[in-house]
Parts: structure tokens; C-alpha cells; sequence
């Protein structure tokens, strides 16, 4: 318990979006109300655009920098917020899903005008599972979207969550006229191109006062009061508990570009989030209090720049006080590892730490050592669950081009299949490779990345399978399986078995056929 002065003063969390909702946005202004940097506009653009194969260093800039801005921390009325910005773009997904596991709490971006939209629900499932805690932001109500009340609608309906208001706009677009806050009932008004600033947050206590007629035209004063009433009469009461549950997501509304209601949704998160949590283990739970160390790699980035062959392992410490220069047991290779220069971060810059708690994230310099959901301990040997691999939608298989360079080649792909790019498959009886990635975009970067880093020249054939599914059962009943579909069964790189599905029409039939066997469209790393 020694260290719980420590924990209760970290939060973290991840900020998840659509691309194009606004994700980087809301960071950079995260970062300025916490001091972190001077003035908004430092955190570079980490949309990542599909380039030619010309301009594979354009994407490794951008990628680069969308990673190096992937870990944030920064200090806010007392508290150290580490946040996580992650990629919005589909085809890096997976990297999204996993870092999702190293967090407390997430903060979800809507577009105002294109609401729920496809990635927003598959990240809204993830967090599901692990029942994380979600606030939602809708953003850009500086421009006409969706009447407030149908985005509630929408949210709940297809983000299967309750919801609850805790601020609410007045207009949107032309005649957005500012945010009334239903946590600490006061007005904030809202002016194009101009920070918001205390002196323009106005208490409003009672709605039914002469103030209110004052502030707005008769029309916005009765819309006011209106759509209060609706909601406090349609929704519960704000309740903390059932919002740490997972159950119910507090909705703000703003425009991060215009800086407005940022802070109310910053205020409120770091009164209400999660300190860190106990986590459960392969052997038992390990409390977030107790006082010897442990902690796990959620994410690997290997630099793409060919002069600095550096990797870094991102590594969530879960319990007890990591040290620079200790030995730590590393799990799965069943030896000890110290670690001369960690790394903590802030915007594209990397400081050296001494120490970190429960909630903080540390980079580590990686020579190879770390898959992604490997366990360091301080000699306890147990690993951390819920960290998943998910069902690939694209298939190539990986064809040598290079007869000389095959040692390269299998030493490349299975140190890039390490770090979470893409999934291996082995053919159940035979050497043919199947990459699975869920953007086409991975493809280029690890033909790229063999070339440029092992040497090793390869081309993808196109495979017409539509997912991968982890079979599990009766072992006789998979034995005869694997028999009769042995074309479309593989192993993943943890030995367990695969089913690739041709079409759903395929899957569902297999499915009706085999009752004994599960068809699982996720498997746990390490299960």
C-alpha cells in the first residue's frame, strides 16, 4: 500500500475516434490546458494518407509521428493524465484495439454531423469487453449536424450504452451560441476564433430566472428550458458508479478547434475517471496496490528509419514501482532484464525516468526481446490476460522472391508478426505462409520494411478467404476437422488452430455443421 498516494493520483486513458472526428484535435488542446505545450498547433497531423510506394518515407514520417504522439503526459490540477492518442485510420486498427487494453478509460470522438459512424462501433465493442469506462465528446458544433437529441438516440441504440447529457448546446452552426453545463449548472458562450475563458462561464442555477431571458432571445431561453426538462425527465440522474461500470457514458458537446468545452469535459474527467485497477493474471488477480513491480507490453514501434534500427516496447506498469537500472524477470524468456534508459513522454519528446507507478506508460529500448503481451515481474511468473488478437480481413499469402535470402525472410516476418503488424498463419501441414492484416496499407509497409531491414524481397498473392476464426473443442471432434478442411486450416504463431472462412455463406454452414466446435473471431494472445 505504500504506493497508493501515487496511484490515486494517476488517470489514464485513450482518446478513440472516427478518422476525421476530431481525435488530434482534442489532444492538442488536452495538452494546452495541462501546460504541456505553448500553443496549439505542436501535435502534428497524424492522418495518414495512402501514398505511392515512392513515398513510403512520407508514411514513415507520419507514422512516426503518429506514434511518438501516441503517449502523452501531463499534469492538470493535481493530477498526472497519461493519454493515448491513438490512430483513427482503419487499417491501423489493431493497434488501437490493443492499446485499449493498457488504459483506465476512454474519451470518445463524435462528429456532430456524421454521428455514429463504422470504426466508432468496433472500437465502442472493444471497449465492451472490458466493460472500460466511456466518456463521449461530440465535437464540431460549430457547424450544422444532427439535432442533439437524435445523436443521444443514435449513440445509445448503436453503441449498445446508456447515456447521459452533462452539457448541452444551445443551436449549433451559425447560431451556436455556447454550452449549458448540467454538472455544475452554469453557461459558457461561445465565440468563433476566441479561447474560452473563465469570465465567460456564467452561473445559471435556475432556469426559470430573469437571467436566462437576459442572456438569450425569448426563442433560445424556451428551447432551453424545454429540452432541459426533456432530459432531466428521460434520463437518470448523472450516478458515478453505473458510469466506472461501463454501463452509462456521460456526453459532452463542443468544438475543439475552437477550444469549447474542452475544459468542462477535462474538469469533469478528472474528478470522475478511474484511478488504475486491479488486473487480472493467468494465476490470480494482481492488485494495483501491492508493492512489488509488475507490468505489460501492449504495443511494439519499431522505427522505420533504416539509421536508427531502434525499437521501443510500450510498457503499462499494473503494479508496485518500476526502477531505471533493476533487474527485472522477464516471463516468457524466463530471464531478468534491466532497463538503462526508460523513456516517459510528452509530445514528440522523450525524457528519461527514474521511476514510474500504476497508470504510467514507459517506453523501453527493445533489441528483439518483447512480443506484444509479454509480462515483466519482479520474479513472479504470471502473465496478464485480455490482451486480444483479432480476426484479420484481408489475406495474402507471402511468396519468396529470393531463394538465397530465406533465413531473411523467416527471421523478418516473424519479428514484424512480433510487434502486432499483421498475423501469421502456417499451413496445418506445410511451409505456406499466410499473412492477415487488417488494412491493405500494412501489406506495403512489411514488404517495404523486409526489403529495407532484412534484405529479404517478397510478394503477396491475394488469398479469397473473408476471416480468419480460432476453432476450440473436443480435440477428436477438431482432429477430424482439420482432416477433412485441411486447405482452409492453419496455426497462428501461438500454435493455435485457425479456420479461414471462404464467405459467410461458408462460416455459418461450418458453423451449423460442427455444434461441438467454437468458432471465436478473437483469441487471446498467450491463452
Amino acid at each position: 500500500m505504500k504506493y497508493l498516494n501515487e496511484i490515486n493520483k494517476r488517470k489514464s486513458f485513450a482518446i478513440i475516434a472516427h478518422p476525421d472526428a476530431g481525435k488530434t484535435t482534442l489532444t492538442e488542446k488536452f495538452l494546452l490546458f495541462g501546460g504541456a505545450i505553448q500553443t496549439a498547433g505542436a501535435v502534428k497531423s497524424n492522418k495518414i494518407k495512402k501514398h505511392t510506394t515512392s513515398d513510403f518515407m512520407e508514411i514513415e514520417r507520419q507514422r512516426g509521428i503518429s506514434v511518438a504522439t501516441s503517449v502523452m503526459t501531463f499534469e492538470y490540477r493535481d493530477i498526472l493524465v497519461n493519454l493515448l492518442d491513438t490512430p483513427g485510420h482503419k487499417d491501423f486498427a489493431e493497434d488501437t484495439y490493443r492499446t485499449l487494453t493498457a488504459v483506465d478509460s476512454v474519451v470518445l470522438v463524435i462528429d456532430c454531423v456524421k454521428g455514429v459512424e463504422e470504426q466508432t462501433k468496433k472500437l465502442m465493442e472493444v471497449c465492451r469487453m472490458r466493460d472500460t469506462p466511456v466518456i463521449i465528446f461530440v465535437n464540431k458544433l460549430d457547424r450544422d449536424g444532427k439535432n442533439p437529441f437524435d445523436l443521444l438516440d443514435e449513440l445509445e441504440e448503436l453503441l449498445n450504452i446508456r447515456v447521459r447529457p452533462l452539457s448541452w448546446p444551445i443551436n449549433m452552426g451559425k447560431d451556436f451560441k455556447g454550452v449549458y453545463n448540467l454538472y455544475d449548472k452554469s453557461f459558457v458562450s461561445f465565440a468563433a476564433n476566441r479561447k474560452a475563458t473563465d469570465e465567460d462561464i456564467v452561473p445559471l442555477s435556475d432556469l426559470s430566472s430573469k437571467e436566462v431571458d437576459e442572456l438569450f432571445n425569448a426563442q433560445d431561453a424556451a428551447q432551453l428550458r424545454n429540452d432541459v426538462e426533456l432530459i432531466e425527465g428521460v434520463y437518470d440522474t448523472f450516478d458515478k458508479q453505473p458510469y466506472l461500470e461501463g454501463k452509462l457514458a456521460p456526453v459532452f458537446f463542443g468544438s475543439a478547434v475552437n477550444n469549447f468545452g474542452v475544459k468542462d469535459l477535462l474538469d469533469t474527467f478528472v474528478e470522475i475517471a478511474p484511478t488504475p485497477r486491479d488486473r487480472e493474471a493467468s494465476t490470480r488477480q494482481v492488485k494495483v496496490t501491492e508493492d512489488k513491480f509488475s507490468g505489460f507490453i501492449f504495443k511494439i514501434h519499431a522505427n522505420l528509419d533504416p539509421r536508427h534500427r531502434d525499437r521501443i516496447a510500450f510498457l503499462r506498469v499494473c503494479s508496485g514501482k518500476f526502477e531505471r537500472n533493476k533487474y527485472f524477470h522477464h516471463v516468457r524468456l524466463d530471464k531478468d532484464v534491466r532497463f538503462a534508459n526508460p523513456y516517459s513522454f510528452l509530445a514528440r519528446e522523450k525524457n528519461i525516468v527514474d521511476d514510474a507507478f500504476p497508470g504510467d506508460v514507459v517506453g523501453l529500448f527493445d533489441t528483439g526481446n518483447f512480443k506484444i503481451g509479454d509480462t515483466l515481474t519482479e520474479g513472479e511468473d504470471f502473465y496478464f490476460t485480455g490482451i486480444p488478437s483479432f480476426s484479420p480481413e484481408l489475406f495474402k499469402e507471402l511468396v519468396n522472391k529470393d531463394p538465397m535470402k530465406t533465413k531473411q525472410l523467416e527471421k523478418g516476418i516473424s519479428q514484424l508478426t512480433d510487434e502486432g503488424v499483421a498475423q501469421l498463419f502456417t499451413q496445418h501441414n506445410g511451409n505456406r505462409k499466410i499473412i492477415g492484416c487488417v488494412g491493405d496499407l500494412q501489406f506495403e509497409v512489411i514488404q517495404y520494411r523486409l526489403l529495407q531491414e532484412y534484405g529479404a524481397s517478397c510478394q503477396f498473392n491475394t488469398l479469397p478467404f473473408y476471416k480468419a476464426c480460432w476453432i476450440t473443442g473436443d480435440k477428436k471432434k477438431l482432429e477430424e476437422f482439420t482432416r477433412f478442411k485441411g486447405a482452409n486450416v492453419v496455426q497462428d504463431k501461438d500454435g493455435h488452430l485457425v479456420y479461414l472462412a471462404q464467405s459467410e455463406w461458408y462460416l455459418n454452414t461450418e458453423r451449423a455443421n460442427n455444434p461441438d466446435i467454437e468458432f471465436h473471431f478473437s483469441s487471446e494472445i498467450h491463452k
